[in-house]
């Protein structure tokens, strides 16, 4: 999360970095939504335990169709967490960083990495196309975790504990186009089940 002690030029520069950041990524028509405040934390005993960034407003679903104009006043003199919805322009595998790591060398075999997000917490998010579902091998993984219709992440550059949200591989890789769900599911099992051979495709198909 933010530093307390952080300068207000630090805090200030962060502002607009979000800002900016949440701003072309709604004018590419990825439906983005301002966060809660990267403060809300919740006491667990002598511990403070960070709940994982939401939606600051309960009725976030009607702001999917926002103007990216009207998406500029979100993220103005308070600084809020990035988030993306999910299940109508973009899809998430969510996976430990094990998993990930894994999954990422062999999407890096096929010469087309796809766009990946890294949180503080050790989990990595594998963006995609929309999917109607995922591999059995994948939703009966208790570690892995499926972002579809009526879901949300957290995208670069959200606050997190011990840290912040950051690209591994960013989306002008693809040049803004998604990898096809079912082509990174696949490498997604193929990385659980250990394998490390190159697949027999050369390269992934994407989505615009």
């Amino acid at each position: 999360m933010l530093d307390a002690n952080w300068p207000d030029s630090w805090r200030g520069a962060f502002r607009i970095e979000m800002r900016a950041e949440a701003i072309g990524l709604a004018w590419r028509g990825w439906p983005v939504l301002p966060g809660a405040e990267p403060a809300a934390i919740s006491a667990e005993g002598d511990d403070l335990t960070w709940r994982r960034p939401v939606p600051a407003q309960d009725n976030w679903r009607e702001l999917l169709e926002t103007h990216p104009h009207d998406v500029a006043t979100w993220f103005g003199d308070d600084t809020h967490s990035l988030l993306v919805a999910t299940g109508t322009v973009l899809d998430a595998i969510e996976v430990d960083d094990e998993l990930g790591k894994a999954a990422a060398r062999l999407l890096r075999a096929t010469g087309h990495p796809a766009p990946i997000v890294a949180m503080p917490n050790g989990r990595w998010l594998f963006l995609t196309t929309v999917a109607a579902s995922i591999p059995r091998e994948l939703a009966d993984q208790a570690s892995i975790q499926w972002h579809g219709a009526n879901g949300y992440i957290p995208l670069p550059p959200s606050p997190f504990q011990h840290g912040v949200v950051h690209w591994r591989v960013k989306p002008e890789v693809w040049g803004w186009q998604l990898p096809e769900a079912t082509e990174v599911h696949d490498v997604l099992v193929r990385a659980l089940a250990g394998d490390q051979a190159v697949a027999p495709v050369a390269t992934l198909s994407t989505a615009a």
